[in-house]
């Protein structure tokens, strides 16, 4: 149950990112108009204060790597799931497999029907 919260932490976190990524304006946006008006220092942006956008960013973007943690660390230490193939040995060793089909044919034993003889198709005239 805790795994599919954090899924749904996880999925909303994610949307939440990359609708706040979006949502910025680049630091290299106003590179052309800096060239131009002397204001180099803009070029690789200004440093000052972060605004609601970039601090919102980065919170959501600690709650993103803690909840993939926390989902690697719940993976990593669930019991392995077995596969088919040994879920079939077991139920054959315990006797609950299907029953055993003959392994031979009596020659007596004609098919029903007219079979045509095998790799060629039915519908072919002789």
């Amino acid at each position: 149950m805790i795994y599919g919260l954090l899924l749904v932490v996880q999925i909303a976190a994610s949307i939440g990112l990359i609708a706040l990524i979006l949502m910025q304006h680049g630091k290299g946006a106003d590179a052309g108009a800096a060239f131009g008006s002397g204001a180099s220092a803009t070029v690789f942006g200004a440093a000052g204060s972060a605004n609601f956008l970039s601090r919102s960013t980065a919170v959501l973007a600690v709650v993103f790597f803690l909840n993939s943690l926390t989902l690697a660390y719940l993976a990593a230490s669930s019991p392995e799931a077995e596969s088919l193939l040994d879920q079939m040995e077991a139920t054959e060793e315990e006797g609950d497999g299907p029953p055993d089909l003959p392994s031979e044919v009596n020659p007596g034993d004609e098919p029903a029907g007219d079979t045509p003889e095998p790799g060629r198709p039915a519908d072919v005239p002789d």
